[in-house]
């Protein structure tokens, strides 16, 4: 079975991006709509743009939602609505692209270990994300949400479990749980965790402290994705593997890690 791969876009790679995407055979998450100088801007334009650009994209597309400052739940309900309007219009470019998912951070504060503020972040966060499931759903949209900060899966699986919501999934980002998980949690236990919801994840490497997003073959990275990717590909339904990296060359040579329909022999083998 040919893994489902797509490379980000991001506002100093884009040409050279998706340039890659048609080159494989693959698919594109934007990034520029997660950014708000783009969102508050010309974004009318850019999306134009990319219907253009996109309408024979050969892979499946998504999108990054805005993260900058999101506190979704929060007990501030003007710094809520500001976090449901952000939202909702990440959701909206992605229904007018024909992007059939969006990419949104869980927002949780992960150097908060104490339960009163886990207990409160999960009661005001159901809500929350039970509307903005809602609207994603009118629209034909589904929204992944990603591990950032949390320390531990459960915090995420929680809400999903809760809200049991079909329009709103779960996003593995290898490289934050890497550096943002407690060590008792090892990927595998991440990935049975979030297993029942988990449609997308974000691939990279970094050295095992600081969230970079380098090509799996770095020579300073800590993450083996020899090891990574069969415990995704042994799911029933394997996610959307995203190459979330900062340079194209680095998505490049990370490729032949995967059997795509244009080259279904691993290139490894």
């Amino acid at each position: 079975m040919a893994d489902h791969v797509l490379l980000t876009a991001d506002i100093n790679n884009s040409e050279e991006v998706i340039a890659l995407a048609f080159e494989y055979g693959i698919g594109l998450e934007l990034m520029e709509f997660a950014y708000p100088d783009v969102l508050d801007g010309n974004w009318r334009q850019l999306l134009a743009t990319y219907k253009g650009l996109l309408r024979n994209l050969p892979g499946k597309l998504t999108i990054h939602g805005p993260f900058m400052d999101m506190v979704s739940g929060s007990p501030d309900e003007q710094i809520n609505q500001v976090c449901m309007e952000r939202y909702r219009h990440s959701i909206h470019i992605a229904a007018e692209l024909g992007a059939e998912l969006v990419n949104l951070h869980a927002n949780f504060i992960g150097s908060l270990h104490n339960p009163a503020y886990r207990e409160g972040w999960h009661k005001r966060n159901v809500p929350f994300w039970m509307t903005l499931a809602e609207y994603a759903a009118e629209r034909g949209v589904i929204i992944a949400l990603e591990n950032m900060w949390e320390f531990e899966p459960f915090i995420i699986r929680d809400l999903l479990r809760d809200v049991d919501h079909p329009n709103l999934k779960a996003c593995l980002d290898v490289g934050h749980a890497t550096v943002f998980g407690d060590v008792d949690f090892t990927l595998q236990t991440w990935i049975e965790t979030m297993k029942p919801w988990l449609v997308h994840t974000h691939l990279n490497n970094n050295n095992g402290v600081m969230d970079e997003h380098y090509g799996f073959d770095w020579e300073h990275g800590a993450l083996d994705y020899d090891e990574i990717l069969p415990l995704f590909r042994a799911m029933e339904t394997p996610p959307n593997f995203v190459l979330e990296m900062w340079h194209p060359q680095d998505m490049r040579d990370s490729l032949y890690y995967f059997q795509l329909e244009k080259f279904p022999i691993n290139q490894q083998d």
